[in-house]
């Protein structure tokens, strides 16, 4: 792109104005890719006489009267006649210049909707200007791009009209390829979509399906799929600890749990053990719906890891989940000889240090704990394997962080919220996934109920029944404390109303402001069976694994989102007992808590689910912050162009295997500036 000519009385060498900054271009490359939100037909007059009530149109006409009203409100009426009709033009903010604008005998081009009023039709505020009889009508569609406060659309459209002047539109997609996915080319759709001809297609430009869109949407996930390819080959050159051993400690894990593990259990190990003697650093997803038997997979790779002499970490998001990890991997490891330590930010500081002082002398093979791992502070002799459960909550830089704390250790990242095949495909197409798609025998199916709040008395009664049976109960709020924007339900009224309705029956609380000791001991209570009914907010969403409990109520389901329903459902049915999950809800619902409703109470499936909940919010509730810095997909719609993310696939691997030079122009236009997709 030429950047010292002048265009139309601008410079491109001259910096954009400030204000463009907000809507994220800084550089006159930014603006190419800066497409309509939608368009407006001015290329066609409509005459008075024909304009419809509800219609856009635009229209032309000599003021006939122009007069500043005063009653009932100040307002600017203006009258305007062509050769069939009269119009008004009403305007209830405006310039003492606009009624100059406005003299009797001036021609005005006005644009707008047209609606009955007092004295006939009229237009409330059109878009107006003064023209000549013989002033020409655009050629083309008028662009409407996303604004911000001071960038106008005129703005807009005229450093974006000199910037096409001179911008580059050399195709970066070879022509074989282009021609082999009957694409149109680069330069023909930016044109295309930036000035539209008057007899393109309002709906399918509206709706994205004009082809000028589809090669922009296929360019755009070619750049992801490439630089997440290119992310993947990066990775792959850098050395890592080949982890084979003789498989002793493994197999007397086995040996040892009171479970056989699944076929898809079996198949998994097989993929991670094979993944950790290559001499590249793993990096594999494993996810599996709630209770499908992640951590006892990710156990048998850190005793594949102990086993070869090398150290494993366990990293979760929260302490009671990082808790429960604890206590399971120590339950299960040190009858084998292997010392567990557990690391938090809560710990007192000489069981801190005791523990950092364990892991860098390599007396303890083996750690648990959250975020306090990947500290400056934390030190391991000889880090071999990373796991990093709940994956997702994490930050790429405190993933990153982890990974330095050994020679490039291997990773395993597992998710209890499974990834819909086009989110797999795109966002994380630089892992290896790998699905635990069978639950363990043994697992009873979950009764979904959905009461409305008007029933909270009989629901207390089937509490207490359940409580007096010798069952044991969540009832799960989403706030701690009562908040003035949103009236919910808190778990502390909630704890103190159970309490008092629920005489002869033990109710606790547990919530993520308590402090580490009472929220392990409330929870330890709780799998012992001494507490009967468990207050909780959704810091028990992951990690809690009591068999006895069979009966969840969540409070304000309504407001909640379908990953994190599906979260708490899992919580219970997981015993032998008949599980039910009560989902309390207050009316009026919304359509979209409706949509959500409707589909946990009809479906537990865990994949189905997720790929229900991706059409309803889009990617980024599964990212959560491993896309953090880096740009979401801004044109191409996962749910809607799977057949554009499978073609861009292939494209891919071609480019990068015959087209190498043209795989880093096509990077540099859609990737300037701005961080790799997905680089994690």
């Amino acid at each position: 792109m030429a950047t010292a000519d002048k265009v139309a009385g601008l410079d491109m060498a001259a910096p954009l104005p400030a204000a463009f900054a907000k809507l994220g271009l800084t550089t006159y490359a930014d603006l190419l890719l800066h497409l309509p939100l939608r368009y407006e037909d001015e290329t066609r007059i409509t005459p008075i006489a024909n304009v419809l009530h509800g219609e856009l149109a635009q229209v032309q006409g000599v003021v006939t009267h122009s007069d500043v009203q005063y009653k009932p409100r100040k307002q600017l009426v203006v009258r305007i006649a062509d050769a069939d009709g009269e119009l008004s033009l009403r305007f209830l903010h405006f310039y003492g210049s606009q009624t100059r604008q406005f003299t009797p005998g001036n021609v005005i081009r006005a644009v707008g909707e047209a609606r009955g009023g007092f004295f006939g039709v009229e237009m409330v505020h059109p878009r107006c200007r003064v023209v000549s009889a013989d002033t020409p009508l655009p050629d083309s569609l008028t662009p409407v791009y996303p604004a911000a406060a001071g960038v106008s659309q005129t703005l807009l459209r005229k450093h974006i009209a000199m910037m096409l002047a001179q911008a580059d539109l050399t195709d970066s997609l070879p022509e074989p390829l282009r021609e082999q996915y009957r694409l149109m080319r680069f330069g023909e759709s930016v044109l295309a979509l930036h000035r539209p001809a008057p007899e393109a297609s309002l709906a399918a430009l509206a709706d994205r399906v004009h082809p000028a869109w589809q090669r922009i949407k296929f360019d755009e996930l070619l750049a992801q799929q490439l630089s997440l390819r290119l992310a993947r080959q990066t990775r792959r050159a850098l050395g890592a600890p080949v982890i084979g051993g003789d498989g002793k400690l493994a197999a007397q894990l086995l040996a040892n749990l009171p479970f056989a593990l699944t076929a898809a259990q079996q198949r998994v190990w097989q993929e991670i053990g094979r993944d950790m003697t290559e001499p590249y650093p793993m990096q594999r997803l494993l996810q599996g719906d709630v209770g499908s038997g992640k951590t006892v997979i990710a156990a048998l790779a850190a005793a594949q890891a102990i086993g070869g002499g090398y150290q494993a970490a366990f990293m979760a998001p929260t302490e009671i989940l990082a808790e429960q990890h604890f206590y399971k991997l120590r339950s299960w490891f040190e009858p084998l000889g292997v010392e567990v330590v557990w690391l938090t930010g809560s710990l007192a500081k000489k069981a801190r240090q005791t523990a950092m002082d364990k892991l860098v002398s390599g007396e303890a093979m083996l750690a648990a704990g959250t975020h306090a791992l990947f500290q400056e502070q934390v030190a391991f002799v000889r880090l071999g394997l990373a796991v990093i459960d709940e994956q997702h909550r994490f930050g790429v830089a405190q993933r990153l962080a982890l990974r330095q704390k050994g020679a490039q250790p291997h990773q395993l990242m597992m998710s209890a919220t499974p990834i819909p095949r086009t989110l797999s495909m795109s966002y994380y197409a630089d892992l290896d996934v790998s699905v635990i798609d069978e639950l363990p025998p043994g697992r009873t199916p979950i009764v979904t109920k959905l009461v409305a709040d008007n029933r909270r008395e009989e629901l207390i009664g089937l509490v207490r029944d359940k409580c007096y049976s010798g069952a044991q109960v969540y009832w799960v709020c989403p706030l701690i404390e009562e908040s003035e924007k949103l009236q919910l339900q808190t778990a502390v009224d909630t704890f103190t109303a159970l309490s008092a309705a629920l005489p002869g029956v033990r109710v606790d609380l547990v919530h993520g402001r308590m402090n580490s000791a009472d929220k392990a001991a409330v929870m330890a209570k709780f799998a012992a069976g001494q507490v009967g009914l468990l207050v909780a907010t959704t810091v028990i969403e992951v990690g809690v694994d009591v068999p006895n409990a069979s009966l969840m109520v969540i409070e304000h389901a309504e407001r909640m989102g379908l990953a994190q329903l599906h979260q708490l459902r899992g919580r219970v049915g997981r015993g032998a007992a008949k599980s039910v999950c009560v989902l309390l809800y207050q009316q009026p619902l919304s359509a979209l808590a409706r949509a959500r409703l409707k589909i946990i109470f009809e479906s537990a499936d865990g994949f189905y689910i997720a790929s229900e909940d991706l059409n309803l919010r889009g990617p980024g509730e599964f990212l959560g912050a491993r896309q953090s810095g880096a740009p979401m997909l801004r044109f191409a719609d996962l749910a809607e162009d799977a057949d554009l993310l499978d073609r861009a696939q292939q494209a891919a691997d071609i480019m990068l295997d015959k087209y190498p030079a043209a795989v880093a122009s096509h990077l540099s236009r859609w990737l300037s500036g701005r961080q790799e997709f997905g680089k994690a």
